[in-house]
């Protein structure tokens, strides 16, 4: 029901999405750490949804983008801020402008600036660009979109999308914080709603799970089952067209919260649960986010008061001195410099080991020994670090090359009455959990309403309790400052929601350095196409069949060209067509569930491209035909468009 009252709306607001897809091809893929896993084509398209929240009354605002990528680093935070500081001034800081990602683990990599990240890859600028204009397209757009709003907030639940993949940590924590997570899962799903002249224009919605549903066998880009939540909301729900409608009616986005130890896997094993099909529980955990979310919009939502602010703060997190108020065993301590445990190699079982057989989670005898060796002639290191077994020690690469972060931003955005704790890393449940009551109770806020804003502005790898640290799993393993890494981030969250609450400046520090200038491009660069012998840029190499039923796959095969020539940002490498009997009609893109577009190279510089449509049950009987659009480098450099037109054929229905 429409509310009467709109026109007296507090806040306002803007909303937006944009393309930030990067290279179909070639392009090691961020998150598993699998060198052999590049991409070679796309079946759902990566976007940034941006989202402005204004209160006129103080002149303060925030910009929370959510991202489709594996994760946020510092070199796309400082760029993305550098632009829009060139058009805005200083409307839009570092302060007030929240990136975050929704760690999808099928994305190309290699647009970090530590040597980590791009190991598989090497920088590419293709995708970074992609990436960084993507996002400024959209907060750019979102400032444009901002105009009066009622903002709502509600909480429920959500029991079958997730499960603790790291069990044995999670039992050593207090049976207090046990007690709260009784199946070992954070079924907390909590939506914000965006209303305009009493209708939703915008929903986000922050819960829980790993962007991991798609296996590390996959090579297709993916925005995994976030992704496809927010696609099946604006695309099959609200009929947003992603290629036609560059100001959307209406902007979902599925925002991660302490997702650390949460795997949607729910049988144990990648690519295991709800069923054996990677592609199909991807759309299954999509979906049951989709359904929770849109549950809780169509019942009743309170209108939320309360103003729009926000705080950050830069830390060196190899060098803080954490109180005893926040230790838990009543003794002062300090971090210790970056590294990665032995269990960090291993992978996390439930998702996604790696290529390190000599690796285990838990305890790995030969590596625990040197460490306790190591531990007898360090005793500040033994302190921040003990038990883990120090395979990286990042530290000391770091004298060397920037392999890895120290020094993060921290950061408390106030919208309305919710607050986002926005921490550069996977923080587990339990993590989040002390973090979310530290912020709660310096603020006097309800616990629910305050959130984790993980993988935001930067990247540290894993947050856990000191009591999951000691079982040196993955999580663990990877929770670069040491056992006392969650005690530092709550003494720096008490700071900054000290700070919200008595309305008091912060001193922002220091920030890390801008290491653009240190990034060596990897060679992307494609050699000149050409077409297979005999052939045409654009030839049908293999044809449809004449005719299909609804529901059955389509494949057409096109002679084409390396599709990293042009990303296709905001356009798309294929179509779907269906004639109405005067003209062609899209039905279908690349950015569609329904279709996947793959690259394979062939003899003498020549390329495949499959295109494949799945047509859905309630496919409209007709004439249908599937169009490649690609570009061709020719041998002086430049690229010329190229393009394909399938025979026609026909679909009855099922």
């Amino acid at each position: 029901m429409p509310d009467s009252n709109y026109s007296t709306d507090r806040h306002l607001v803007g909303r937006a999405i944009a393309d930030i897809t990067g290279e179909a091809a070639e392009a090691g893929m961020l998150g598993y750490g699998r060198a052999e896993q590049k991409t070679t084509g796309i079946h759902l398209r990566l976007r940034a949804r941006a989202f402005v929240f204004a209160d006129p009354l103080v002149d303060r605002r925030v910009l929370l983008i959510v991202t489709d990528l594996p994760l946020i680093f510092s070199s796309i935070t400082q760029e993305v801020l550098r632009r829009l500081a060139q058009r805005f001034g200083d409307t839009y800081t570092e302060s007030n402008v929240m990136l975050t990602a929704t760690h999808t683990h099928c994305a190309p990599g290699g647009y970090a600036h530590h040597r980590l990240y791009n190991g598989s890859t090497g920088f590419r600028p293709h995708t970074f660009a992609a990436i960084v204009d993507g996002i400024v397209e959209a907060a750019v757009r979102a400032h444009e979109d901002l105009g009066p709003a009622t903002l709502r907030l509600v909480h429920g639940e959500l029991h079958d999308a997730s499960v603790n993949r790291s069990r044995a940590a999670f039992d050593l924590n207090p049976q207090e914080d046990k007690d709260f997570f009784p199946a070992a899962i954070d079924p907390q799903t909590t939506l914000l709603r965006i209303d305009r002249d009493g209708e939703p224009v915008g929903a986000i919605n922050w819960f829980a799970t790993h962007g991991t549903s798609m296996t590390n066998r996959n090579t297709l880009i993916s925005g995994d089952n976030k992704g496809y939540a927010a696609y099946h909301w604006e695309h099959l729900v609200e009929g947003v067209n992603y290629l036609a409608d560059p100001d959307p009616d209406f902007v979902a986005a599925f925002a991660q919260t302490n997702a650390g130890d949460m795997s949607p896997n729910l049988g144990g094993s990648p690519g295991h649960g709800p069923t054996g099909d990677e592609v199909e529980n991807t759309r299954i955990i999509g979906l049951r986010q989709y359904e929770a979310a849109a549950k809780l919009a169509a019942g009743y939502m309170p209108r939320m008061a309360g103003t729009v602010d926000h705080r950050l703060v830069h830390v060196d997190l190899s060098a803080v001195t954490v109180s005893a108020e926040f230790t838990g065993d009543g003794c002062e301590h300090r971090t210790g410099k970056p590294a990665g445990g032995a269990a960090a190699f291993a992978g996390a079982g439930f998702d996604g080991p790696t290529n390190w057989k000599t690796f285990h989670e838990g305890r790995n005898p030969g590596w625990d020994l040197l460490s306790r060796c190591a531990y007898c002639f360090a005793r500040a290191t033994r302190d921040a670090q003990a038990p883990k077994a120090i395979v990286a020690p990042g530290g000391l690469l770091n004298r060397f090359k920037p392999y890895v972060q120290e020094i993060f931003p921290v950061q408390l955005v106030q919208i309305g009455e919710l607050y986002l704790l926005g921490i550069p890393g996977e923080v587990t449940i339990t993590a989040g959990l002390r973090l979310r009551r530290t912020v709660a109770a310096a603020l006097g806020a309800e616990l629910a309403n305050v959130l984790i804003a993980g993988y935001s502005n930067a990247y540290m790898h894993y947050v856990t309790t000191p009591e999951e640290y000691t079982a040196q799993r993955y999580e663990g393993a990877s929770t670069l400052f040491g056992r006392w890494q969650l005690p530092a981030l709550q003494q720096i969250a008490a700071q900054l929601a000290t700070a919200l609450h008595d309305e008091s400046p912060i001193p922002a520090g220091t920030a890390a350095p801008d290491l653009a200038e240190l990034s060596k491009p990897a060679k992307t660069t494609p050699p000149p196409d050409f077409p297979p012998g005999g052939r045409q840029f654009g030839d049908v190499l293999t044809e449809p069949e004449p005719a299909y039923r609804a529901g059955d796959r389509v494949t057409v095969e096109f002679a084409g060209a390396h599709p990293n020539n042009d990303l296709h940002r905001g356009s798309t490498y294929l179509m779907v067509q269906r004639y109405n009997g005067e003209r062609w009609r899209t039905v279908a893109d690349d950015s569609d569930w329904t279709t996947t577009f793959t690259w394979a190279p062939g003899p003498a510089a020549s390329s495949r491209i499959t295109i494949v449509w799945h047509t859905p049950a309630d496919t409209p009987p007709g004439t249908y035909r599937i169009r490649y659009f690609g570009d061709a480098a020719q041998p002086g450099g430049e690229c010329v468009p190229i393009s394909g037109t399938s025979p026609e054929f026909q679909v009855h229905g099922d």
